[in-house]
């Protein structure tokens, strides 16, 4: 397996594990008022920032068709905001897992990030991106084994999705 094939494959195991807590989340947990950060909300705010760190450049980034302005951003959520729905956020992700596919091959990883704020390697990149999906993932993992309780699954490797 090379570098390519391997980043695809932890990128699609973490966002493997994301879809599960997304389908394993209890419809009273999605957007429950008690959460500073509903469910939902953390969900897309992960979702967000991979679609957008998968692009070359903020210039290159292309929002979601469904994207709202603003709800990206975990602390600017305004209290009357529309929830997505899981079948949204499930579009979404799948959007996410094929930006992984088409984009993970054109990685220049020796090149800058393209991200003025991230002044690191395109390589290093990725291991963020990867490492705040995960970062994301298991927050609402903890919630879902407090709150539903609901175990999700850990998923070790994207590289069957690959095949």
């Amino acid at each position: 397996m090379n570098y390519t094939d391997a980043i695809i494959s932890q990128y699609l195991a973490s966002l493997e594990m994301l879809r599960h807590a997304i389908t394993g989340c209890p419809e009273d947990l999605w957007d429950r008022a008690a959460d500073r950060n509903r469910f939902w909300h953390v969900a897309y705010h992960a979702l967000f920032y991979a679609h957008l760190y998968l692009q070359e450049s903020p210039a290159a980034f292309t929002p979601w068709a469904k994207h709202r302005p603003h709800y990206e951003r975990l602390e600017l959520l305004p209290s009357d905001a529309e929830p997505y729905d899981k079948a949204a956020v499930l579009e979404y992700l799948a959007l996410c897992q094929a930006q992984v596919a088409d984009r993970v091959p054109q990685v220049q990883p020796d090149g800058e990030s393209g991200f003025y704020w991230l002044p690191f390697t395109k390589f290093e990149l990725q291991l963020y991106n990867i490492r705040h999906i995960q970062q994301h993932t298991g927050e609402l993992m903890e919630r879902l084994g407090t709150c539903a309780p609901v175990a999700v699954d850990w998923v070790a490797t994207g590289y069957s999705k690959m095949t």
